[in-house]
């Protein structure tokens, strides 16, 4: 894995770089783990979930908390996610092809009870955002996952 260069790295304490965990909704909950980057507005990484081995590319502002990104499963399909991080973590919501949708909460890993977090407020789903992410290229990984 490429060697992360600290001066670079996002300093807002609501996006640190590095293990990330939590859940996706579907039919029940279901685990994924993460391992992600946050620099300069930029959201990369990978991981893992019970669909297969997946890689990460989107956008994050740390003067909303708004993110967003595609879940690029390796040799399948992508999934788009777009949450918000009140600092409990990123919630919000995910879509495949507009026609299967679900929610999802992902927190860094060592995040005291952030299984039990609720969020402050609750809104209407936000609309999802498609906007500058190249997701009908072949996929070429350049990242290597165990």
């Amino acid at each position: 894995m490429k060697r992360l260069d600290p001066e670079t790295l996002e300093t807002d304490p609501r996006f640190p770089s590095g293990a990330w965990t939590g859940y996706f909704v579907q039919a029940g909950k279901h685990a994924m783990d993460l391992q992600l980057t946050f620099r300069q507005g930029v959201l990369t990484g990978e991981g893992r979930d019970r669909v297969g081995r997946f890689v990460i590319k989107g956008k994050y502002s740390t003067l909303d908390g708004k993110c967003y990104w595609t879940k690029r499963y390796l040799g399948q399909h992508d999934v788009f996610y777009q949450g918000y991080n009140e600092g409990k973590g990123i919630w919000g919501v995910w879509e495949i092809h507009s026609w299967w949708r679900g929610g999802f909460h992902i927190w860094p890993e060592g995040m005291a009870n952030a299984e039990e977090l609720r969020l402050e407020e609750e809104a209407e789903p936000p609309q999802v955002i498609h906007e500058d992410l190249e997701t009908s290229e072949p996929l070429t990984p350049s990242l290597t996952l165990p």
